[in-house]
């Protein structure tokens, strides 16, 4: 039974370990099936977490907080989609032009405004999410193997989770069931065919940088006012990245981009549970190796082990002919 409960205390932490790994991956998912490599993922993670945590502090208001995220975020994907899209520049160097950009903003203003190291201080109350825990959760905490998984498991994560796995059936639906997913996965693979049935890729393209930066506004918000209680330096510490990897592991689906990130939260739950812990016939183990392992399975899984992961064919593409 103690198994069982550490199990789901691990499992527990691997569905918030998980959950801004997921947003920021089908942030990448909407951006890279329209034909626009997002390597930005992580400068808008971080541009939103900051925007969220000082917006949140200032006004002791989460939903504004978030609110703040996502515009920062929208903002500097739009600034991607500019330099990619309307310019047809290389959309690599863009997105690592966003992320450095997002670094030192992030940390240049916050000095400059908050006097903390580039911190924002500790949200009041009313500045983070808090847990929302569902009915009858505390009398059934102790009923064998449901309660645990009711109260510990399914209870008691802030909005921002539940909404990262509703998410995925929803994205699911609007690639593969709607119109517009099916013009979006079509100007990935043949934007001229879109060009010539009348659709402008370009405006096709910009819808889905800002469905991207909508999703890493909520990814960067859940960093710094969810999960957290103030932004940090570097607080995505390279979790933009990870999605990617995820993203590419995943064949650019919805349901495997799920089932990816939380293989990936797992090993960052395991890494916290270890540290400190006697593994026997070895002995205490370095946390740095746990802490590692997202990072090794990042470098293993694009070293080719996944298969052939084949991108939309126009992926990283610039669209030269337009429509007059």
């Amino acid at each position: 039974m103690i198994m069982f409960e550490s199990l789901i205390l691990i499992l527990d932490s691997t569905v918030r370990l998980s959950t801004p790994l997921l947003l920021a991956c089908l942030a990448g998912l909407y951006s890279e099936r329209a034909g626009v490599v997002d390597i930005g993922l992580e400068g808008k993670m971080l541009g939103a977490a900051f925007g969220a945590g000082a917006v949140a502090y200032i006004t002791a208001n989460a939903w504004l907080g978030l609110l703040a995220g996502i515009t920062v975020s929208v903002a500097l994907g739009l600034l991607h989609g500019f330099a990619s899209i309307t310019n047809r520049g290389n959309q690599i160097v863009s997105g690592v032009a966003i992320n450095f950009l997002a670094a030192g903003l992030t940390a240049l203003l916050g000095q400059t405004w908050f006097r903390q190291g580039g911190r924002t201080p500790a949200l009041p109350e009313g500045g983070r999410f808090t847990e929302i825990v569902w009915p009858f959760a505390a009398g059934i905490r102790d009923v064998p193997v449901i309660g645990p998984i009711y109260a510990e498991l399914l209870s008691a994560h802030n909005i921002l989770v539940y909404a990262a796995f509703l998410a995925v059936p929803l994205t699911w639906w609007i690639l593969f069931r709607t119109r517009f997913g099916l013009r979006l996965r079509a100007v990935g693979e043949n934007p001229a065919a879109v060009d010539t049935a009348g659709i402008s890729v370009t405006w096709l393209r910009y819808r889905a940088v800002i469905a991207c930066g909508i999703l890493c506004g909520f990814a960067g918000s859940y960093l710094s006012i969810a999960q957290g209680a103030g932004f940090g330096v570097n607080m995505t510490a390279g979790k933009g990245f990870i999605a990617l990897a995820a993203l590419i592991f995943a064949k650019w689906r919805p349901m495997a981009a799920m089932f990816t990130c939380l293989l990936f939260g797992f090993l960052d739950a395991v890494a916290i549970r270890m540290q400190g812990q006697e593994v026997p016939g070895i002995g205490e183990i370095p946390v740095q190796f746990f802490q590692a392992l997202p990072y090794i399975l990042t470098v293993i899984l694009l070293a080719g082990f996944i298969g052939k992961a084949i991108p939309p064919k126009a992926a990283g593409v610039p669209y030269l002919k337009e429509r007059s």
